[in-house]
């Protein structure tokens, strides 16, 4: 059997972004495995361990038991509780032991990948314990090892691949919260339009416009005379989007345009990433 072809596309996604992970891991000497990345609180070696964690779950592995410390200041919600487990219990595994675990979950997970036969819509166990479909998990794990795949180059100094096919799997996701973000969290007037203008490796022009119900939907038609103008590097976009920096680190990256207060409130509201 193999893959169904709405599948495809994450699954080759995932794969160009884990291979870049694990030839990172492979390399990294030992003090730069306790390097800081711009994923809040976590460093190079906790990335690591997520990674192999959730792909671990995508098999079917039992979660660890495992109790966390009560001194992870950054740890403040559910979400992030049930993400810091598969993390806080590889925090003294040695580097070894670490790449030699990736390499072994990856190869367990190409191995399911070449036998997977289910039907995209298919029930299967998502964080927390929810259930969703066997299409969203694909998106949503091609989305997270290409956003820590960047944490990690960031932290290690090796920019690259901010226009692999992960990158586009990232940049459909991230859209498809802007409507939430300007109409409901940053409450752009009814009947107005936000235009968001994303140059570099990977390009894009969309209109955000808000319906006289304050409903908003996402456009590829650019607006004539919309209420705020966000111009910005698509690299700043995903920091921005995945919380990796504040809009004050940002400011100098992003050139807004139209109501200040607006564009203000757009980007204090632009994480959408729990």
């Amino acid at each position: 059997m193999s893959l169904h072809p709405t599948l495809q596309p994450y699954a080759d996604a995932w794969t160009h972004s884990i291979d870049a992970i694990s030839d990172m891991a492979q390399s990294l000497v030992e003090g730069e495995w306790n390097r800081r990345t711009p994923c809040p609180g976590w460093s190079v070696r906790d990335i690591v361990s997520h990674v192999i964690g959730l792909e671990c779950e995508m098999l079917g592995d039992p979660r660890p038991i495992h109790a966390l410390p009560r001194d992870l200041f950054h740890v403040t919600t559910e979400h992030q509780r049930y993400m810091e487990m598969q993390v806080d219990v590889r925090r003294h595994h040695t580097a070894p032991e670490m790449t030699a675990e990736l390499e072994y979950t990856v190869i367990r997970r190409n191995r399911q990948l070449r036998n997977e036969s289910r039907d995209p819509s298919t029930k299967v166990r998502g964080p927390l314990g929810t259930e969703i479909t066997l299409e969203q998990a694909y998106r949503t794990r091609a989305f997270d090892v290409w956003v820590h795949e960047q944490d990690l180059r960031t932290a290690l100094g090796c920019p690259g691949n901010l226009d692999s096919p992960g990158a586009h799997v990232v940049r459909d996701i991230l859209l498809s919260g802007l409507p939430k973000v300007v109409a409901k969290d940053a409450s752009a007037p009814r009947s107005s339009a936000v235009v968001f203008d994303v140059h570099g490796p990977v390009e894009f022009l969309r209109t955000v416009r808000v319906d006289i119900q304050g409903r908003g939907s996402l456009e590829t038609a650019p607006a004539l005379g919309p209420a705020a103008t966000l111009t910005l590097d698509w690299e700043t976009y995903v920091r921005l989007a995945c919380g990796r920096i504040t809009p004050e680190a940002a400011a100098d990256r992003v050139k807004t345009e139209g109501d200040p207060e607006l564009t203000a409130a757009i980007l204090r509201h632009f994480t959408v990433t729990p």
